[in-house]
């Protein structure tokens, strides 16, 4: 079993060095068959110069701007049985990959895995609020994934998908901007085969979103959109705010 870790960057080179450091210090002395490819997603900055220093890192190029043309470029591009979606911004807990590893092994009806976020430069309160959020989501998924048979629940940048679910649904839809991709990702293959989310799979990253937009706006939007992709399968957020420069 192959696992592909697939990290989309836009003008990203104050963090994509830390998201790649933590790749390679949990995969270091461990035998695992895994490939790593950063997408260069059009910056203008030195991301892709950075990314292509580090030894035995893939940097593929994508110059139409977007999250989602970006993890189609690395899903295109990778060979693995298993495509990990993380972000520049995040970095890796320990025992990240071999959890992965062991989850898709011990479960073969598994089709995606899933796990929250930790932001470590919020505020305590608001990392209080996040977990509370995520409380929530898990409700509203076992809400709507039981009663409805509709819909699933993964963190975009903190998901791992199987190649086969992911050809079964033709990949990812472009159309989408940014809001939703994930549920849209989780509603399709949760139809193939298993899929878990875990908060013993957690992932840093940075809550510079979250705080130039505000954590309540962003926590309602992304729960409205989660509705809306699952119950109507499109967005109610079309568009999004890009924060990088």
């Amino acid at each position: 079993m192959k696992l592909s870790i697939i990290i989309p960057a836009y003008n990203e080179e104050e963090n994509i060095a830390k998201c790649l450091k933590s790749i390679f210090r949990e995969k270091d002395g461990r035998d695992f068959d895994m490939e790593i490819i950063v997408v260069d997603n059009a910056s203008t900055d030195k991301t892709g110069e950075i990314s292509a220093s580090f030894p035995g890192v893939k940097t593929v190029y994508e110059k139409k701007k977007g999250i989602l043309w970006a993890r189609r470029a690395g899903y295109l591009a990778s060979s693995g049985d298993l495509i990990a979606n993380i972000d520049a911004d995040t970095m890796l807990t320990r025992g990240w990959i071999d959890k992965v590893f062991r989850e898709f092994s011990r479960h073969p009806r598994l089709v995606a895995l899933s796990g929250p976020f930790i932001y470590y430069d919020l505020s305590l309160w608001q990392r209080i609020f996040v977990k509370i959020y995520y409380i929530n989501g898990k409700i509203l998924y076992l809400f709507t994934h039981y009663l409805f048979r509709a819909g699933s629940m993964l963190q975009g940048g903190n998901y791992i998908i199987t190649r086969a679910a992911l050809d079964r649904i033709g990949g990812y839809d472009t159309n989408l901007d940014f809001y939703g991709e994930d549920t849209d990702i989780g509603r399709k293959v949760e139809k193939i085969g298993q899929t878990k989310f875990t908060f013993g799979l957690p992932i840093l990253t940075s809550g510079r979103r979250l705080a130039a937009e505000g954590v309540i706006k962003m926590a309602l939007r992304y729960g409205l959109n989660y509705f809306w992709i699952t119950c109507f399968k499109k967005p109610f957020t079309k568009t999004h705010k890009d924060i990088r420069s």
